[in-house]
């Protein structure tokens, strides 16, 4: 059957052919969900028609809504508030859609077609001095979100991360644990590899201010003391040695990253990401120089006088940026060109997407340009996924104090609150020890992704862990409880011999009203994927939720005598668990069959 909208738009298009002699083709209709204060299912802004009609905006509601009841047998009545058309669609449709989606179990789930470019997305991308956090945990959550959902309105995706494996930050873990860590290791310390080697930078930074704090009791200033540091100095020099190949210091490296990264892995795999390729920076951060170089002979680059390269972007509202240092060492945003390029010849995507914080979107502001002076097309299609900070009741995280929340220790945190709360309300009788701890790890991390996915990624967000675990408002409990009710009917009807079917011809106003907002879940799949906003679905899924809990309470299902009704509303419900399981797939959020 055909999709109401396109036919309603096709309306739309006619009737101005017919009624105003108009051209059509090119039409601003805009279509959306009527207000709920207001009786209808689709309003079309007629603001756009009144310039062809000649018409005030009433009027010319009325002329195309009288139009579209005549020919499209699907348009049950209309009425015109000032200038918006209100569509009634009938509930013969709607019952045909429903019959139509009620078995296609990927629902709203594109797949992508042959011809459909890849869109590239990069999210994690930690440093190798410390474990993951909650930041990381945003990041993380948002990029693979972002991935499936794109994917899911017909695009192939690529899942990438660039790990920051080189620099000063790794080399003060590194000389603190050649100093202080007596050959520890995470076999000998029974710690996770990422945790040992955090520890070393903490502890860095802690013996760095006692000496500064000395060395300033004896006169200096905290500027001398910083110039003076031995610790500082051993840290660069031990950069320089990386930067040189020394062996001993190569293998050191190798050791404490190769740690790092199977401690990195257990995270990811416990947040339930992954991704189609690692890069490293250690092998990338050169890259870009032959094109810098390159540039340097179009003109897009010039040289300073030290031999330092820069490009000039104040023309562009921007200023004036480093890309080589005056001895020819490459800085962040010579590898991220180099990067990009050579990502750019591997895929040929059509977008790359960075998921990246927002005290970086100076940087990708000036990269992108960059690109694009550089003769790019492919630039056109970067973007930036600029997050907020995620902060805690207590304030900011700070890394180099080890006052960071710890992701490892956060999810430990999350299924803790998840058993306390989920016992607390006696959610788990008849249930085995070992379906108990699975429902509390489902409970816990469906909490934790829905809490921070719900908000807009451009807002910072204050992050409560016991707040996001209840089970009653906009959290991922509430939605999985609901999906579990749904599943429980499903084994109730299959116990009692009844069957799920759409044989009805009339059905109640909130019956109709609950199989649109399924059908609303193509295009929030789409606004999301438009808009980089896993937010979107995650919000969209609430309000599916509060729509069904509320047809639940004032239709019985099961209970309902009329035969032909019982296995409607199972349907329909069916339907709705179909849609909350494939939004919470989306958001890579888990979903009890039983709570």
């Amino acid at each position: 059957m055909k999709n109401i909208e396109l036919l309603i738009t096709e309306g739309v298009k006619k009737a101005v052919a017919e009624l105003y002699k108009g051209p059509a083709d090119n039409l601003n209709i805009a279509i959306q969900r009527t207000r709920k204060e207001f009786e209808g299912d689709f309003t079309i802004v007629v603001f756009p028609f009144t310039p062809l009609s000649k018409r005030n905006p009433e009027q010319t509601g009325k002329d195309i809504g009288e139009f579209l009841k005549n020919e499209i047998e699907e348009v049950e009545d209309y009425n015109v508030i000032k200038g918006f058309l209100n569509l009634s669609i009938s509930k013969a449709y709607w019952i045909n859609y429903l019959k139509e989606k009620f078995s296609d179990k990927e629902f709203g789930i594109a797949k992508p077609g042959k011809d459909s470019q890849p869109v590239m997305v990069e999210y994690s991308c930690p440093n190798t001095n410390k474990p993951l956090h909650l930041g990381h945990i945003r990041n993380n959550l948002i990029g693979f979100s972002i991935s499936r959902i794109i994917e899911a309105s017909g695009s192939k995706v690529i899942k990438v991360n660039l790990i920051n494996d080189r620099g000063i930050h790794i080399c003060k873990s590194m000389l603190a644990w050649q100093k202080w860590g007596n050959g520890a290791t995470p076999q000998s310390t029974n710690k996770k590899g990422d945790h040992l080697v955090g520890d070393y930078y903490v502890l860095f930074d802690k013996k760095y201010k006692e000496e500064l704090k000395h060395l300033m009791a004896g006169g200096m200033s905290e500027e001398e003391a910083e110039k003076k540091s031995k610790l500082m100095e051993e840290a660069r020099g031990l950069l320089l040695k990386w930067e040189a190949g020394d062996k001993e210091t190569i293998a050191v490296w190798k050791m404490m990253n190769g740690w790092v990264y199977e401690g990195f892995e257990v995270t990811h795999k416990r947040l339930g990401v992954e991704f189609d390729k690692l890069y490293y920076e250690s092998e990338t951060y050169l890259l870009g120089k032959e094109i810098v170089n390159e540039g340097l002979v179009k003109g897009v680059f010039f040289k300073k006088d030290d031999g330092s390269v820069w490009i000039d972007l104040t023309p562009d509202g921007l200023d004036q940026k480093l890309v080589l240092r005056s001895d020819g060492t490459s800085v962040y945003m010579t590898q991220d060109i180099g990067t990009a390029v050579s990502r750019a010849k591997e895929f040929h995507f059509t977008k790359l997407v960075y998921v990246v914080g927002n005290e970086q979107e100076y940087h990708f502001k000036v990269l992108f340009l960059i690109l694009k002076k550089l003769g790019y097309s492919w630039a056109e299609g970067c973007y930036h996924l600029s997050y907020g900070m995620v902060e805690l009741p207590e304030g900011k995280m700070k890394s180099r104090e080890g006052t960071v929340v710890d992701a490892d220790d956060l999810m430990d945190e999350m299924v803790r609150t998840a058993k306390e709360i989920t016992k607390e309300l006696g959610k788990i009788e008849n249930f085995e020890s070992e379906e108990a701890t699975q429902l509390y790890t489902t409970i816990g991390m469906g909490a934790l992704k829905y809490f921070i996915l719900k908000v807009d990624p451009k807002k910072k967000m204050l992050f409560n862990p016991r707040e996001s675990v209840d089970f009653e408002g906009n959290t991922g409990p509430f939605i999985q409880y609901t999906y579990a009710r749904i599943i429980s009917l499903q084994r109730k009807a299959e116990e009692a011999g009844i069957k799920a079917g759409i044989d009805l011809k009339e059905i109640a106003g909130k019956e109709k009203d609950l199989i649109i907002k399924t059908f609303e879940f193509n295009s929030v799949i789409r606004d999301a994927a438009n808009t980089y906003n896993p937010a979107l679905i995650a919000n969209y899924t609430y309000d599916l939720v509060k729509e069904y809990n509320q047809f639940y309470h004032d239709f019985p299902v099961l209970k309902e005598e009329n035969a032909e009704a019982k296995s409607f509303r199972l349907a329909l419900s069916l339907h709705v668990g179909k849609v909350i399981h494939n939004a919470f797939w989306l958001l890579g959020i888990d979903v009890p069959e039983r709570m």
